[in-house]
């Protein structure tokens, strides 16, 4: 079997799902991921788990893109979680709102990766991160994260805008 995966590596797959999960339900559910709901809580707990994980691997021998982009995940979560709560200001809240959305796409780009170089086992569908089909991959992710964050973005502010009452 090619590229067999250890014990941790197992582990590590396995508590990377429910940040995607958690991340997904916090987009369907609020149009983002809140850190102050139960759902964006267990958001932040569970990719904190899958960051940690991911520093007992290293296919290279030591560090490696793939804790870089983890580091970067953990930096934009403490971003959002040190952001001072707004008062009267909109612009920590949507700070807040990319940097968790931000971290979100991190944490899909070595999903991908693994994914693509890994499955179906034998016969993987890309053999690199170089791999034309992963490169497309990661370009759809960051389409499909600018067009999120922009409908986020005007979500927000649609909400944040006094309603004017219709004339009559």
């Amino acid at each position: 079997m090619a590229n067999p995966m250890s014990l941790l590596g197992i582990i590590h797959t396995v508590v990377s799902l429910p940040p995607i999960v958690f991340g997904v339900w916090g987009f369907v559910r609020d149009g983002r991921i809140d850190p102050t709901n139960r759902v964006g809580k267990a958001y932040i707990v569970s990719m904190v788990t899958s960051v940690v994980t991911s520093f007992g691997l290293s296919s290279t021998g030591g560090f490696n893109p793939g804790h870089g982009l983890g580091l970067l995940a953990l930096l934009l979560m403490a971003v959002g979680a040190l952001a001072p709560r707004p008062a009267d200001g909109r612009a920590t809240t949507y700070l807040r709102m990319l940097t968790y959305s931000a971290s979100f796409m991190v944490l899909l780009v070595p999903g991908i990766n693994e994914t693509l170089t890994r499955l179906p086992a034998g016969q993987p569908l890309a053999d690199s991160p170089q791999h034309p089909l992963v490169q497309s991959a990661l370009a759809v992710l960051l389409v499909a994260f600018l067009s999120g964050a922009t409908y986020q973005v005007v979500k927000l502010r649609g909400q944040t805008r006094p309603q004017v009452s219709p004339q009559a």
